[in-house]
């Protein structure tokens, strides 16, 4: 398992030096990447999924633990270091949840695997809106369930430590909780998003323009304040939606404790 990874800057679109020296992902941390579209987010994901080792078109170097990989042995690393999910992925295999997870255990040679398949399911269901069962079959599964079980696969079984996730806000999961999961397996997190919520979940965010990495921003007490608001109006918007989807009336519906509608009036 590694503990660090370290992008060390290249150029951007007009090949000058990316303001930015470097940045380091250490485990158990989240960082999110912000920009307008075109700024150069999906382009550094694409280093950082490939280990660039000075050979792509913005000629940064991924460092491992402080070391560079060779290029012989660079697939072979990415398959193992990183795992790539984004919001349109979902699955195409012909089997049920519990015989996906228990195959997937044996791959990573876990001993137990019916508890790891408790385990999964447990954690998905955390994160969806719509609970999931081992029975149920994968290409049953909507978008939101489906990344859910990816999301809790990833956590607890896959020995990959660093998680890009490319603009999942529209994944139908609980986002919170998905990036506190993985944080908390010791997973590095980086994230790719439009959504203020998302940008604010991390300890820093990487700022793009232009192709390059603009600034490192780390997260002010002043934006942890502005985070708990934006978290507080998510979790009424979210509340509404479910209850609309259940049919259940908004008179009396109450988020945190407080009746929404008075919060709204």
């Amino acid at each position: 398992m590694i503990n660090e990874l370290r992008v060390l800057s290249g150029f951007d679109k007009n090949r000058q030096p990316e303001p930015v020296a470097e940045f380091t992902l250490s485990r158990g941390q989240v960082v999110s990447i912000v920009g307008f579209t075109g700024s150069g987010k999906s382009q550094l994901i694409w280093d950082i999924d490939r280990i660039a080792q000075r050979d792509t078109l913005t000629r940064r170097q991924v460092l491992i633990d402080g070391k560079p990989v060779e290029s012989r042995n660079r697939r072979k690393a990415g398959n193992r270091l990183i795992a790539h999910l984004s919001q349109n992925m979902n699955f195409v295999m012909d089997m049920s949840i519990r015989e996906f997870i228990k195959l997937h255990a044996a791959c990573r040679e876990i001993e137990k695997p019916q508890l790891v398949v408790d385990k999964v399911v447990y954690y998905a269901n955390q994160l969806a809106g719509e609970p999931v069962e081992a029975g149920s079959l994968l290409t049953a599964l909507s978008g939101g369930q489906s990344r859910a079980l990816m999301i809790a696969d990833l956590a607890v079984i896959s020995h990959s430590p660093v998680m890009l996730l490319d603009e999942v806000e529209n994944a139908g999961i609980d986002r919170k909780k998905a990036l506190n999961l993985l944080a908390d397996f010791g997973k590095m997190v980086l994230i790719v998003t439009h959504d203020p919520v998302l940008a604010l979940r991390g300890e820093r965010r990487i700022v793009m323009k232009n192709g390059a990495m603009q600034k490192v921003l780390s997260l002010s007490w002043e934006e942890s304040q502005i985070r708990y608001r934006l978290e507080r109006s998510s979790e009424m918007l979210f509340a509404i939606q479910d209850s609309l989807r259940k049919g259940d009336s908004l008179n009396s519906l109450r988020v945190g404790g407080d009746v929404v509608y008075e919060q709204l009036a």
